[in-house]
């Protein structure tokens, strides 16, 4: 290994998750690490995991155990990027559950003291989300909103609310590094 480099989950969220994409695609050294439900979700928005694969590695959630966050304790990521992230992964977050890949590099990198950037799909009471068909109107629950407002305050973690600010945020974490 060269140098560290950025980790990348995507959950089970289509918030902005062709945006998100886009961006990641221009990144470089960087792995992607994709929940069962973050699988199925690309597949919905046809978006190929081939095409992804020719451009970085890609990690699935297919073990227990989630091997490949012993990572974080050899220093391999500098950052861990989760964008777009469900409320149900912000919700086991908050109550540290690490229960698969994408929880379980979350839990690990915080322990690692590794920086997280985090892009919620309930960030307002109400807003607009992409679903396969186009645009739609979304009204998140208290609970989810009250699970993203407690991921603000963990310590490692950075809340984005919109891909505009992942990519600024991404992009001055990356700058920091050089």
């Amino acid at each position: 290994m060269d140098k560290p480099r950025l980790a990348w989950a995507i959950t089970g969220s289509g918030h902005y998750i062709e945006e998100c994409l886009d961006f990641l695609l221009t990144q470089d050294n960087v792995d992607l690490y994709l929940s069962l439900a973050g699988e199925e979700v690309l597949l919905m928005y046809g978006i190929s995991l081939d095409d992804i694969r020719k451009k970085m590695p890609v990690y699935r959630d297919k073990t227990a155990s989630a091997p490949p966050v012993g990572h974080f304790y050899k220093g391999y990521y500098h950052t861990f990027v989760m964008a777009p992230t469900t409320s149900n992964t912000v919700a086991k977050c908050v109550l540290g559950i690490a229960d698969s890949l994408v929880t379980n590099l979350y839990s690990q990198a915080g322990k690692c003291k590794v920086p997280s950037i985090v892009y919620p799909c309930d960030i307002a009471p109400e807003m607009e989300t992409t679903a396969p068909g186009g645009k739609v109107m979304v009204y998140p629950r208290k609970i989810d909103l009250e699970g993203t407002a407690k991921l603000r305050d963990f310590e490692y973690t950075t809340v984005v609310e919109s891909v505009d600010e992942l990519i600024i945020t991404v992009k001055e974490r990356l700058k920091s590094l050089t």
